[in-house]
């Protein structure tokens, strides 16, 4: 092996020293590091790197998970893919019902987006549901999750969750066919302390008339204080009923029909 591989081996090798237990190195960015794809091909074959897919790359015998993915996406090939929905809220203790079944992994991300080939078949041992949708603009509300160092050496906050927030006007924007209205409000209940400011900004931008409204009414139904710090005048709500479920119970002030069971708590 000449002595330029064995440099760059050198190389590979201090970076993967300094990257955490199941860390992913996408094929773009390791070339960026000065790791050419011919040379992640023979460090394949070799056992230095071991795919994960087309494009991506472990350290052999490393456990990898799903988040593991995310850090990867967001961090190196900054991709506009965020956790939200319930999968968020459980993240922050808020969504704490069980589900039978694997687990399920809400990602939302801007209708451009798309996920690569190699995340998309990994078996990642969750249900990944993944959501693209321009309901909400891609960057209002998530929270920065955690520190990566970026190519400048200093260290980075990568936005990667939902906070409480969006990540319920999330769940209603998936509702009723894929979130259940009824565990909706459960969690609704519990989120005493949603931040006004934050609330109000995200109503106002949200262009989902039955988002709002189911929304406001589940927060009003909970007695929330933080409501009455919302101005609700400037949240624009639409005219016309909303017929959210068939058979449901019509409430007259939201002019929305809720299910049975949601207007019976």
């Amino acid at each position: 092996m000449s002595s330029m591989t064995t440099h760059n081996e050198q190389k590979l090798k201090m970076l993967l020293d300094n990257h955490n237990y199941g860390a992913i190195c996408l094929a773009p960015w390791l070339e960026k590091k000065g790791i050419s794809r011919d040379l992640q091909q023979y460090y394949c074959k070799s056992g230095w790197l071991e795919s994960v897919g087309r494009g991506a790359f472990k350290r052999p015998n490393d456990d990898i998970s799903w988040q593991d993915a995310l850090h990867a996406l967001i961090g190196q090939a900054e991709l506009n893919v965020h956790v939200g929905g319930m999968t968020a809220l459980s993240q922050q203790g808020a969504g704490h019902y069980v589900r039978l079944g694997k687990e399920k992994v809400y990602l939302f991300s801007p209708l451009a987006s798309s996920l690569p080939a190699w995340f998309r078949h990994y078996d990642w041992g969750v249900n990944i549901e993944y959501i693209r949708t321009s309901f909400l603009p891609s960057n209002e509300g998530i929270g920065g999750a955690f520190n990566m160092q970026a190519d400048s050496g200093k260290e980075a906050s990568i936005k990667m969750y939902s906070g409480s927030e969006r990540a319920l006007l999330e769940c209603l924007y998936l509702a009723p066919k894929r979130q259940d209205l009824v565990e909706c409000y459960q969690v609704m209940e519990g989120l005493v302390n949603l931040r006004p400011r934050v609330v109000q900004g995200l109503l106002e931008i949200c262009s989902s008339i039955k988002v709002k409204r189911l929304f406001l009414y589940m927060a009003e139904k909970a007695n929330h204080q933080w409501l009455q710090y919302l101005d609700q005048s400037k949240v624009t709500i639409g005219k016309g009923d909303r017929s959210i479920v068939t058979n449901g119970v019509y409430i007259a002030k939201h002019k929305i029909a809720v299910p049975r069971e949601l207007a019976a708590l």
